[in-house]
């Protein structure tokens, strides 16, 4: 598996997975359906954000990240990460390469640590993949999120030093 960054031309193989994610509803706070330009504006960031994708030794996508400032100002020193990887690629450990990537390159691009805003409390493969990779759950919001399936639950807060 490589991870390399994102282009243009990878945009077409991502969306129909991403898309399918976001209509789930279940795991990302953007619209279900969310208008596939805005979204595209949203992941495939301007520096000094980036996105990226693990692809097979095929070339074919697996998954995708984006990293950026979580804040501007006196926040721009935290990093925030965001994951997709395509179901029919599930239980390949791309979720991993892509974190551990993130990791290392916000480290490398002078952020001092990492941040997310909002993981489903329900999403427990990504819960336990981040603490395993070093986050912390450091607040929950109560119901902060509506669950298609589970009604209103939690969204953490997630935290690492880099």
């Amino acid at each position: 598996m490589l991870i390399r960054e994102a282009t243009e031309e990878d945009w077409p193989a991502i969306w129909p997975f991403m898309r399918g994610i976001l209509a789930a509803g279940e795991t990302y706070t953007y619209d279900r359906d969310a208008a596939e330009d805005a979204v595209r504006a949203s992941w495939m960031l301007p520096l000094p954000g980036r996105a990226f994708v693990a692809v097979d030794d095929e070339g074919t996508v697996l998954g995708t990240s984006k990293v950026s400032r979580n804040h501007a100002g006196g926040g721009s020193h935290i990093a925030n990460g965001s994951y997709m990887v395509d179901p029919a690629h599930s239980g390949r450990g791309v979720g991993r390469a892509l974190g551990a990537h993130s990791l290392e390159w916000a480290a490398a691009a002078g952020f001092r640590a990492m941040q997310f805003n909002a993981v489903v409390e329900t999403n427990t493969h990504a819960v336990a993949l981040w603490q395993s990779l070093g986050f912390t759950v450091v607040a929950t919001l109560p119901e902060g999120f509506e669950h298609p399936r589970h009604g209103f639950v939690g969204l953490h807060i997630m935290y690492r030093k880099l």
